[in-house]
């Protein structure tokens, strides 16, 4: 299944058959590269939190286990994400730039290889992020990010979605070998990308963005 570029549609992250969280973005390219998104700032998003309106990270992991959830709508508020997720990888990468726009690092989030669908008139792809992170900075330096919240969750085995500690920590070094290597994604591919001046950021998420996850 191919997306073509220019397309609308919804990424999310889906946890344990829960969506974590939605973000319409527009397709760049897809080729045996993997997929390249855009999500622009200001861009229609929602995400789950508990009955006090407060997301999984507002809270202790326990205290999140026992709530009622909902998915509440907001927006973007930048900076606006490239996004590349990379066929058969259980990682993406992600370009950020600061308020003037200039690249500042990439963001490899660890996750399980997404799973694409197609309705017609909406398509996606689903994710489950595995929480733990790494930051690459210009130089190709960099640290871990969200371990602490990573080792918090693996303390609750029947709740986390995570099964497979050791497999998450390997990827995360391997795409970590990558960019101190210097080599895609990491070579400066797409650090200067603009997107098509006709591309017109949604004004509401579209119909069909809360369908039930596939996996």
């Amino acid at each position: 299944m191919r997306f073509e570029p220019g397309r609308l549609v919804v990424h999310r992250n889906v946890r344990r058959g829960r969506i974590g969280w939605v973000r319409p973005a527009r397709v760049i390219s897809d080729d045996e590269r993997g997929l390249l998104l855009w999500l622009a700032d200001g861009s229609p998003v929602a995400g789950e939190v508990n009955e006090a309106g407060l997301g999984m990270r507002g809270v202790p992991f326990q205290e999140w286990l026992t709530p009622t959830y909902r998915l509440a709508q907001g927006r973007w508020n930048g900076p606006p994400l490239l996004k590349f997720l990379p066929t058969g990888a259980a990682h993406s990468v992600w370009w950020f730039r600061d308020a003037r726009g200039r690249f500042i690092g990439w963001y490899v989030n660890l996750e399980e290889p997404g799973i694409r669908w197609d309705d017609g008139e909406l398509a996606g792809v689903d994710i489950v992020d595995q929480d733990l992170d790494v930051w690459v900075r210009p130089d190709r330096s960099w640290e871990w990010k969200d371990e602490d919240e990573f080792v918090e969750r693996l303390a609750f085995p029947a709740h986390y979605w995570v099964t497979d500690e050791a497999a998450v920590r390997a990827e995360g070094k391997r795409v970590i070998a990558l960019a101190e290597a210097g080599v895609f994604p990491f070579d400066g591919t797409w650090c200067e990308f603009d997107p098509p001046p006709e591309w017109i950021t949604p004004e509401r998420m579209p119909d069909g963005w809360d369908r039930p996850p596939i996996r």
